[in-house]
């Protein structure tokens, strides 16, 4: 098993980005959000949201039009803008749109509600090859890539981080899921950031976080109010904010899981694990546990 580093509130604090107290909206990054799906629009607000209340400058987040309506009714301080789509789902024709708006921006994340589709996956590496930005994939944007994973090795160079849960790392990994469950999480992660020259987000219970070099980090907080559909996407705006705003790889998904991680803690102590929601903790637990690390 690979020497694992405990991610605790002083390693946190000291990823954290400072936040320059003359700094304006363009100082704290320019995020793209790129995700939702018809029957999915709680997933790309979510992390748009996250990304607004981590403190990030400025969120643009693209939707099919579909349901461009939806978001633009939800967002009040994140910035949704209708793109082409098939049947409710983004596809080759939306990468024209992405493309433009991702040229202002320092961050993009991808995935979040984003759906299955062919579309879908022919458009996940376009986007990838395209991105000098840094990259945070998850969810359906991981789903993309499946069958097709050595794309990633075409970014080796350029900042990509992988959200996965450990049932879309095993179809993204071609393992059995109890491989994952049951074997050793760390040296699986550090193996496969290694090979891809990815930095790796394993998500579960005491999170593994893995870096090209083969550095293996551990989360130590966080329970069973984080099992919600909806706090990955959470996780996934947190992150690419703290990138939005000079964070690392590293010092991203590092302090972005702490924060998650965190916020849940603190709100079990009024809400109990059953009704802490991936909503409550961009609205009142993100600011307990940020508030924590500057003291």
């Amino acid at each position: 098993m690979p020497e694992m580093i405990p991610i605790d509130s002083q390693f946190a604090a000291a990823a954290l980005p400072k936040r320059a107290q003359d700094g304006h909206k363009g100082t704290f990054g320019k995020l793209l959000i790129i995700g939702g799906s018809v029957g999915y629009t709680g997933a790309p607000y979510l992390a748009a949201s996250a990304a607004v209340h981590s403190g990030c400058g400025l969120v643009y987040l693209g939707v099919p039009e579909s349901i461009w309506q939806a978001e633009a009714v939800k967002c009040t301080s994140a910035m949704p803008f209708p793109l082409p789509d098939d049947s409710g789902m983004l596809f080759e024709a939306s990468y024209g749109g992405i493309v433009e708006r991702l040229s202002g921006c320092d961050v993009l994340a991808l995935g979040p509600g984003l759906g299955r589709s062919t579309g879908v996956q022919k458009l996940v590496p376009l986007l990838l090859d395209f991105a000098a930005q840094s990259v945070v994939l998850d969810a359906d944007g991981i789903n993309a890539l499946v069958g097709n994973v050595d794309l990633l090795k075409l970014r080796r160079g350029r900042v990509t981080v992988l959200t996965p849960h450990e049932a879309e790392f095993s179809r993204l990994c071609g393992l059995p899921l109890s491989d994952i469950v049951c074997g050793d999480r760390a040296a699986l992660a550090r193996e496969f950031a290694a090979e891809y020259g990815c930095t790796l987000v394993l998500k579960g219970h005491r999170t593994v976080v893995a870096l090209p070099d083969g550095q293996v980090f551990v989360n130590t907080c966080g329970g069973s109010e984080l099992s919600k559909g909806g706090s990955g996407d959470v996780l996934t705006g947190l992150i690419a904010s703290l990138l939005c705003q000079g964070a690392s790889a590293r010092d991203a998904a590092c302090c972005g899981v702490y924060l998650h991680a965190r916020a849940g803690e603190l709100l079990v102590r009024q809400q109990t694990p059953y009704c802490v929601t991936p909503l409550s903790l961009i609205e009142q637990g993100f600011a307990q546990a940020f508030g924590e690390l500057l003291i």
